[in-house]
């Protein structure tokens, strides 16, 4: 990922929470001399180590990915950045954006693994209060559709992350787009520009 020195993103635990934040990721791999990419939700291990995902088993791009070097993106807030939030028109437009990416060796994982996954998984992303409990799901209905699947894990290797946060104008400015971006309605908006003020420390 080309990354200019001054939007480089080096704190481990700031790109951590951005991979667990913006979990629904896109894995890009060399199937046949070709590029393949699927979009799903993967999880960072507690060590930090690996991730884990399944890819539905009708999806061709794991049948030649085992022992591979894949990329998964993860793609946080963006914003386009309108010239007419500065202090002068003498300027053009840009975007605002956090993502990184990381790179390592997948390998397919056992059934055991899966269901470890999976539950991991389900317990994230519902509500503590959700009435819903996969172990509440009967386990011929889970054996089924877990046959319709396989699951992987990817040895973190490296990773890059990116956040293109307005670092490269001055303080006025980044407040003057803060503000603006403040106003709006959309969650992108709004995460990024809570993620000017803290990367930029502007309070």
């Amino acid at each position: 990922m080309y990354i200019p020195k001054q939007f480089q993103l080096d704190d481990k635990e700031t790109i951590y929470q951005i991979m667990k934040e913006n979990g629904f990721a896109t894995i890009i791999s060399d199937q046949l001399k070709d590029l393949s990419a699927t979009h799903l939700p993967l999880m960072l291990d507690d060590q930090k180590n690996y991730l884990y995902g399944h890819f539905a088993k009708a999806n061709p791009q794991w049948k030649d990915l085992d022992n591979q070097r894949v990329l998964a993106i993860f793609q946080g807030p963006h914003s386009y950045i309108s010239p007419s939030w500065y202090e002068t028109n003498q300027a053009v437009p840009t975007w605002n954006y956090v993502a990184v990416h990381v790179y390592g060796e997948i390998e397919l994982v056992g059934d055991q693994e899966l269901a470890h996954s999976l539950s991991e998984l389900v317990s994230k992303y519902e509500k503590p209060d959700s009435t819903y409990q996969l172990t509440d799901v009967g386990a011929e209905y889970i054996a089924g559709l877990s046959k319709g699947v396989v699951g992987f894990r990817i040895k973190i290797e490296s990773i890059e992350a990116n956040a293109k946060l307005s670092q490269n104008h001055s303080n006025e400015r980044i407040k003057r787009v803060i503000e603006e971006l403040e106003k709006l309605q959309s969650d992108n908006e709004r995460q990024i520009a809570t993620y000017m003020r803290t990367y930029n420390q502007i309070r």
